[in-house]
């Protein structure tokens, strides 16, 4: 008890040096999960080994802050700390993240070279141990690729709010200049830029791998007040833009085993159904992608609404299935390549 006690003071002590407006009390008792008295007593025994906190004065409540940091004995990283951030490296890496996977090895080569020489040494070979031990799965699906050079005017365009000018390989014009206004981007198994034409504020999805000869402009733009980029993600079940509508699905209880740590959408809401499994509801766009999806849970959950959808996946599976029950186009000798 008592060590969990000093790791939380801990906690909130690198908490409290690395927020640059300080933290209010009230904020501490939500990341801690204590109650305000007790957090009364960490920020008190916290300013005991940290004289130099600050109490910053935000009428009608008050913010506490370490300035300067803290010192690198209490900053050293954990080996599951090292392990998890190789791990995070290697499966951007394997997403064909390349360019966040470079930036995030850099940070993991900035804290190495900051830790002490001592400890270094002492987690280095228990790190590579745990590196060597776990495993990415490689999933099939879209590897996206990803372009420094774009992510990084991207991001300059971001910060400055500024407009963007590229050559886009798709929509109705490909191979034009457009000329974007950024609103975010959105990293998936396809990466997207979110942004609208210039003069318009109807954000629009635009695929990184099809972006060419990028450049920020000095022309301001920004999006709109009130856009926000999680919310506009959540609108559509992938990337497919369309109409919202309302999904209703039955988890039948043949594939409750695998919807125990599954989620369909963010938004989604799950109820027990009376004679098993459980319903589950949503509000998305994106019918053609999630009649893809659901094909992959075969017969243990049930379309109830809308019937488009279920209309939708039955006129796929029958594509599908006329599609592979015509004869091979091409004369394909399986025997001889085997041999060969």
């Amino acid at each position: 008890m008592r060590l969990d006690k000093t790791k939380k003071i801990l906690e909130l002590a690198r908490a409290l040096a690395s927020s640059a407006e300080g933290l209010t009390l009230a904020e501490m008792c939500q990341m801690t999960g204590c109650s305000r008295r007790t957090v009364e007593r960490m920020r008190d025994t916290i300013r005991d080994v940290f004289p130099q906190m600050e109490e910053i004065s935000d009428h009608p409540t008050k913010r506490f802050h370490i300035p300067k940091g803290l010192d690198g004995f209490f900053q050293d990283p954990t080996t599951e700390e090292l392990s998890d951030l190789g791990m995070a490296v290697a499966e951007l890496r394997e997403a064909g993240a390349t360019a966040r996977a470079g930036s995030m090895a850099q940070l993991g080569t900035k804290i190495r070279a900051a830790m002490r020489h001592g400890r270094r040494r002492a987690t280095e070979t228990d790190v590579e141990a745990l590196l060597l031990a776990e495993l990415i799965a490689v999933q099939a699906g879209p590897k996206p690729a990803e372009d420094p050079v774009v992510l990084m005017v991207l991001r300059k365009a971001l910060l400055g709010m500024k407009m963007l000018r590229f050559t886009y390989h798709g929509g109705s014009r490909p191979g034009a200049s457009r000329d974007v206004i950024p609103f975010g981007i959105i990293f998936g198994r396809m990466n997207y830029l979110i942004g609208a034409d210039a003069g318009a504020t109807k954000p629009k999805n635009w695929r990184l791998d099809r972006i060419e000869n990028i450049e920020c402009l000095d022309a301001a733009a920004s999006p709109p007040t009130d856009f926000d980029l999680v919310k506009f993600a959540n609108t559509a079940f992938a990337y497919f833009e369309g109409q919202q509508e309302d999904i209703v699905l039955h988890v039948l209880p043949s594939g409750m085993d695998d919807f125990k740590n599954y989620r369909f959408h963010s938004s989604q809401t799950v109820q027990n159904h009376p004679e098993g499994g459980v319903i589950v509801r949503f509000r998305a766009s994106g019918m053609l992608e999630l009649a893809w999806h659901l094909f992959s849970w075969g017969n243990k959950i049930e379309i109830v609404e809308p019937i488009s959808l279920r209309q939708q996946l039955t006129t796929e599976l029958r594509v599908a299935l006329a599609h592979h029950e015509e004869p091979l186009r091409f004369g394909y000798n399986l025997d001889s390549k085997r041999a060969s």
